[in-house]
């Protein structure tokens, strides 16, 4: 039986808040480091006394070098992790699961469509795109969220307008939004797809995701070409408490990055 080895240390370097229940936190090792994570990888975070959970990176290198994880306040292990501080320690393990499939980018237009925190996964990917855009061709990102208060990176994706063409959507906008209102697949109006030579990269809530693909797909954009990161209730990284399980699938193990074309059967299954 697979197990997760024992974390090792780590330092809190830095943290700062995204929204009112979201903060990132780079982690710096405390003594040996862990392998480099892939973009779309995640991480076992252990808080101490409390319990873990897995977390994808939200960004490879920090401003101190260290790995950066973007964690929602939803349960005990979370808020524990939201309330950690510079010099806070953590068991860190990892890194697990597949990553974006990055070559499918080289020679490609490449489209990044996010739901909320789902953002967070896909951020190391637009570093990627942009640190080699003379690999790849065009980068679009829609950005979706409920409110303009839940946007996460809301300075660092103004940062990336003129080197990709971002777009940004909510669904309650409130008095002084003056963006775009609807759910995020209403943004793929606004782009001139080239569907034979665009990639895709999708992650939010699943629901998000499985109208996304569908719509890129009747909008002519073939199923392998399309991945989604379907990070259902991730719970032990080793595939053996079956939490995670998709059909024949555990994402913790065969995910979470996986083609469409290999899972849109599936994700039609209610209560799958």
């Amino acid at each position: 039986m697979t197990t997760v080895p024992p974390p090792l240390p780590y330092r809190v370097a830095d943290t700062w808040a995204e929204t009112a229940d979201t903060r990132s936190i780079e982690l710096v090792p405390a003594g040996r480091k862990l392998p480099p994570f892939a973009p779309g990888q995640f991480a076992m975070i252990y808080a101490f006394g409390v319990g873990e959970v897995p977390v994808s990176a939200s960004a490879l290198q920090g401003h101190h070098g260290g790995l950066v994880h973007t964690v929602r306040a939803v349960g005990a292990v979370s808020a524990a992790l939201c309330r950690l501080r510079p010099g806070d320690s953590v068991g860190l393990s990892g890194p697990y699961g597949t990553g974006w499939d990055l070559e499918a980018a080289v020679g490609h237009d490449v489209l990044i469509v996010a739901g909320g925190i789902g953002l967070a996964p896909l951020r190391p990917v637009v570093h990627a795109v942009l640190d080699r855009q003379a690999a790849c061709g065009p980068l679009a990102v829609l950005v979706g969220a409920r409110t303009p208060a839940d946007l996460v990176y809301r300075d660092e994706i103004d940062s990336w307008r003129g080197r990709a063409r971002v777009e940004v959507t909510v669904d309650r906008p409130g008095p002084v939004w003056r963006g775009a209102v609807g759910v995020v697949t209403t943004l793929l109006d606004r782009l001139e797809l080239r569907p034979e030579r665009t990639c895709a990269l999708v992650c939010g809530p699943e629901v998000m995701m499985r109208h996304t693909a569908r719509d890129l797909v009747a909008r002519g954009l073939a199923p392998h070409r399309i991945q989604v990161s379907l990070e259902r209730n991730m719970h032990c990284a080793t595939g053996h408490c079956g939490h995670c399980q998709l059909g024949p699938l555990l994402l913790c193990r065969d995910g979470p990055v996986v083609g469409y074309d290999h899972v849109a059967p599936l994700l039609l299954v209610r209560e799958l």
